[in-house]
């Protein structure tokens, strides 16, 4: 029988050093630094999703923007048909700047103070009846009343502009949050629904600032306090690393799995994150 070949003391010792430097280059690739917390699996989210709807029954003449539009806070949207309210507010603007029923009623004021005052001289003189200067009274009084009413009767229809104003202005949606249109509903020319139950004409995600949820076990509860910082690494293809801040740390530990949620706020003011990314929370 042949004798069995058995390697070198050097170079089984060779060996063994080899197979284990792949080991401890994986090891410190994936180990946290000291006192660091990684969370794998963590995901971008919006931080909320919201569909916008018309709460009033008129056709839609505009919508202003598409799937994938990013849109600003403030942002028209949607255009509705008022042309009724429309024309009633320029009726009311009008009538709460005219100057015809304000200019007759103060000439006929002023007549009558002047009437009065001339009763009053002549009643002094005892040119006239008591009864003469007490009838110029009371057309003075009536005078100041109508001017009243015309004072009245303009700030009433300064008043309804207003309100009407308030009515126009239900006829546009505008964007309630900075993010980006996900779905567009509806189209030019349909008349749509109103009430919660009512079909959306849009709907939009915010994506500034963005949302991240991470589960942690049970014993890292105490670890974590609000306002800490937590650095965020998408997946690839997406690179670089970002700052997000604890927001909610909950207080309801789930028993059955040992762990609890934290939420962390993203900001993302250029859009340059997408939302539905995986990432990896180290904080």
């Amino acid at each position: 029988m042949g004798r069995a070949l058995v390697p070198a003391p050097g170079l089984l010792s060779l060996a063994v050093v080899l197979l284990a430097l792949p080991m401890v280059a994986w090891a410190q690739t994936v180990t946290p630094p000291a006192g660091s917390l990684a969370v794998n699996q963590c995901l971008i989210e919006p931080t909320q999703r919201i569909e916008l709807r018309s709460a009033v029954a008129a056709p839609i003449v505009t919508v202003h923007v598409e799937r994938g539009t990013v849109v600003r806070k403030g942002q028209l949207l949607v255009s509705l048909d008022a042309s009724v309210e429309q024309a009633a507010l320029s009726v009311a603007r009008y009538r709460s700047v005219m100057e015809g029923a304000m200019q007759s009623a103060t000439a006929r004021m002023n007549n009558a103070a002047e009437r009065l005052k001339r009763r009053d001289q002549l009643l002094s003189e005892k040119f006239i009846a008591a009864q003469d200067r007490d009838d110029a009274l009371a057309e003075t009084r009536i005078a100041e009343a109508d001017l009243r009413q015309a004072r009245d009767a303009r700030e009433l229809a300064r008043l309804e502009a207003a309100q009407l104003q308030a009515s126009v202005a239900r006829f546009s949606i505008f964007s309630p949050v900075n993010g980006v249109v996900i779905e567009r509903l509806q189209n030019s020319g349909e008349m749509p629904q109103t009430g919660d139950n009512a079909p959306a004409i849009l709907k939009l995600a915010q994506i500034d600032p963005l949302r991240v949820d991470i589960v942690l076990p049970v014993a890292q509860y105490g670890r974590v306090k609000t306002g800490a910082v937590v650095v965020v690494t998408p997946e690839a293809p997406f690179t670089g690393t970002h700052r997000a801040t604890v927001k909610v740390v909950d207080k309801v530990v789930d028993s059955a799995s040992g762990t609890f949620r934290v939420r962390l706020e993203l900001p993302n003011p250029k859009g340059d994150l997408p939302v539905g990314v995986r990432c990896t929370a180290t904080l």
